[in-house]
């Protein structure tokens, strides 16, 4: 059974952006590792054994950006007021009165530092397919806590 990650269209753009980068170094990792194996004995060539583990770090990362890209699920929502992936959401919760903005992502993009929650988080759970003015009922391990959708861009 192949299991398809939920992405949005920009979160999709990073990834192709990622491995057109890392692409874009791996032949200055090569010459940096040929030029380490050209100093001589390589079982005592630290330089040789770094250049290595860094090449194969980002062969790696290309391996897992590419798989990312292979089982990746672009979805485009619709503007019709709900919030769902790629929407912006405006939030009140309610122990607070200051209101923040998060991102509805895929699990794959989530970052909290940069405002990007998970459709599949506690929170994204609770507030997916609401709409303004409608409250969700998030289930953290803490206990529970509601917030108020305050605007859905």
């Amino acid at each position: 059974m192949v299991y398809y990650q939920k992405m949005t269209p920009e979160g999709y753009r990073e990834i192709e952006d990622e491995i057109a980068k890392l692409k874009k170094d791996r032949p200055r990792r090569i010459k940096i590792l040929q030029a380490a194996r050209a100093l001589g004995d390589l079982s005592e060539n630290t330089e040789y054994t770094e250049a290595k583990r860094d090449l194969g770090h980002l062969q790696s990362r290309l391996r897992y950006l590419g798989k990312q890209l292979k089982y990746a699920e672009v979805v485009e929502s619709e503007n019709d007021g709900t919030v769902d992936l790629g929407r912006t959401v405006s939030l009140q919760f309610d122990d607070d009165d200051e209101i923040e903005e998060y991102k509805i992502v895929g699990r794959m993009e989530a970052d909290l530092e940069k405002g990007k929650i998970s459709f599949d988080s506690p929170l994204g759970q609770a507030i997916m397919k609401k709409k303004a003015n409608e409250t969700g009922i998030v289930e953290a391990p803490a206990g529970e806590y509601s917030v108020k959708i305050i605007e859905v861009k």
